[in-house]
């Protein structure tokens, strides 16, 4: 019973989560965006740098 409640909460989250998203402003949504760039690059270093899709295109250097 525990697991269903977990995933109703979670599910809520989520929910609440989306609302408030949808209700920002572009400048709010460009300046949560530069946040979690900035919270992914300072707390997991090089590793997860390009993990997300970065826009600059990297050489490659086997060519």
């Amino acid at each position: 019973m525990q697991k269903k409640a977990l995933g109703v909460l979670l599910a809520a989250a989520a929910a609440y989560g989306y609302y408030r998203y949808s209700k920002m402003s572009p400048d709010q949504k460009k300046d949560l965006l530069s946040k979690g760039k900035k919270l992914v690059k300072d707390n997991f270093g090089t590793g997860l740098e390009g993990l997300f899709g970065d826009k600059t295109p990297k050489s490659n250097p086997a060519m």
